[in-house]
């Protein structure tokens, strides 16, 4: 089971939603593929954390990105 709080999982909520941001995956296809990793998290524990850490990274990405005329 997974344990909030702990570094590892930041790391797992961070690659959950990543997964499902990056890839346009279902809810379900990214709860597949994290117990294919011996990790057991529904599909609706990937939906929460979509819906709460999700906006985030579109905004980190585009701070990110280089401005016009900067090299």
């Amino acid at each position: 089971m997974l344990r909030m709080g702990s570094t590892s999982s930041l790391s797992i909520v961070q690659h959950a939603v990543w997964l499902y941001l990056r890839f346009s995956l279902s809810l379900r296809d990214v709860e597949d593929l994290l117990a294919e990793r011996g990790l057991d998290v529904s599909y609706e524990t990937v939906r929460r954390w979509v819906a709460r850490f999700g906006p985030a990274y579109p905004q980190r990405l585009r701070a990110k990105r280089p401005r016009p005329g900067d090299t």
